[in-house]
């Protein structure tokens, strides 16, 4: 299958943003670890040629179509490239003014997303506009299938002010994340997630009941994030935009998310008794996140074992202050020696214990 047989509503916008994800993909792509891209592209691949989520993508076919896509890198990085502009009915938009181009392609039943991601990453998509509503503020646009993105599909996202959920995204990321799963099956809260949703007796309709049902989670969390960026002002993410070094990037949006599952995602699913929901959140609480506050993790085991939700809520209800305290800590930092900062917030990266909950 041709992989532009995804351009289908405008293709003269659409090919604009494929020039631009192109773009980034070029910049920051291989960037990442070998192994991480490897699979990223094995991914996109799929993704790019329409194959359903359980077919393996044809390893001959792969390697061509990767040799292809980093020539063409390439030649964008040897012509110094740069964003262009997008074509919107008769006028041309700047890449990242996504409000005016959204006014336009609403009525086309389109969205479409653009912001900068981790690491500094440029990002792009347009997807089919599924449904649009507005909480505490905070407009939420929901999207089916994807017309254009870059490699790194992130299934929601916070972009000034607008809570971008991307359900094929999810969906594509459920599916390699319990594809990976099922290499090495073992008890926790991966597999009681998915005996929530019955993927013993139909993995697909399980992943299908997980892409709806999961969407809130994911939006609950984002209107976490801009509950935490109204307590911790601008100057945090101009901070974030000033990191050079990922480990210092890393600490911090760990804090902070940490701080924003406290303040939305996990008192909400508490106060519904959405327990597959809450098994799917501890199932991808990973990495520095997790590290940083085991006193989480022992509550979930209490609560899995006994259903006790007391020591989860003892231990949201300590992670608010705790995670806007660290966060301020930083921000203090930076604001009394810019970019200077930065070493000093790699050190304490080195030593989580002192930072841990």
């Amino acid at each position: 299958m041709n992989p532009e047989s995804r351009l289908q509503p405008d293709d003269l916008l659409l090919g604009a943003v494929q020039r631009n994800c192109h773009i980034t993909d070029a910049r920051h792509a291989r960037g990442m670890t070998l192994c991480n891209y490897l699979l990223e592209m094995r991914e996109f691949y799929r993704w790019e040629c329409d194959l359903p989520l359980a077919e393996p993508p044809p390893r001959a076919a792969v390697g061509r179509w990767l040799a292809a896509r980093e020539a063409l890198w390439n030649d964008l990085d040897d012509s110094g490239a740069d964003y262009g502009p997008l074509p919107v009915g008769a006028e041309l938009f700047d890449p990242f003014a996504t409000d005016a181009i959204n006014r336009s392609l609403f009525a086309q039943g389109m969205v479409y997303g653009a912001g900068i991601g981790r690491f500094h990453k440029p990002h792009f998509f347009v997807g089919e506009l599924l449904r649009r509503e507005r909480r505490g503020g905070v407009d939420i646009l929901v999207s089916g299938r994807e017309y254009v993105r870059d490699l790194n599909a992130a299934p929601a996202a916070l972009q000034r002010g607008t809570v971008y959920l991307r359900q094929e995204a999810l969906r594509r990321w459920l599916w390699e994340k319990v594809e990976s799963w099922n290499l090495r099956p073992r008890p926790g809260a991966i597999q009681a997630t998915l005996d929530s949703y019955g993927y013993a007796a139909d993995p697909h309709q399980a992943i299908e009941r997980m892409t709806v049902a999961e969407s809130e989670t994911l939006i609950l969390h984002e209107l976490g994030e801009h509950a935490a960026g109204l307590l911790l002002g601008p100057d945090w993410e101009e901070m974030l935009s000033g990191f050079s070094h990922r480990r210092a990037e890393i600490l911090a949006r760990a804090i902070r998310d940490n701080l924003a599952d406290c303040l939305s995602t996990l008192p909400a699913l508490l106060e519904r008794d959405a327990q597959a929901s809450l098994h799917f959140w501890f199932a991808n609480f990973e990495g520095m996140r997790q590290a940083l506050f085991p006193r989480l993790t022992a509550a979930y085991a209490v609560w899995n074992s006994s259903g006790d939700s007391a020591p989860l809520r003892a231990a949201l209800t300590a992670g608010r202050s705790h995670w806007q305290a660290l966060a301020a800590c930083l921000l203090d930092a930076y604001r009394q020696r810019g970019a200077a900062a930065e070493s000093e917030i790699e050190t304490l990266a080195e030593g989580l214990e002192t930072l841990a909950l």
